[in-house]
């Protein structure tokens, strides 16, 4: 995938109890191997813990920043 084509979702500006919403809205419109990059203020790791819940083998997580103040994953469609 080219990276200059990479979605870009930063959920700091979005009310919390809409992101994650959002967040699963992109993901379900990606085709197997898209991705995109998240931008968030925590660790998403609640998130992560959400998707293998309820999209179970379905991602692939790859942190990009790791905080302390902002933290970037980049969230592949797998097949």
């Amino acid at each position: 995938m080219d990276n200059a084509a990479l979605r870009v979702l930063d959920v700091r500006t979005i009310t919390p109890r809409e992101r994650h919403p959002r967040i699963f809205q992109l993901f379900d419109s990606l085709e197997v191997g898209e991705a995109f990059e998240l931008i968030n203020d925590h660790d998403p790791k609640p998130l992560y813990y959400q998707f293998q819940a309820e999209r179970p083998g379905q991602l692939d997580w790859q942190y990009l920043e790791q905080g302390p103040e902002t933290w970037r994953v980049r969230i592949t469609r797998a097949g």
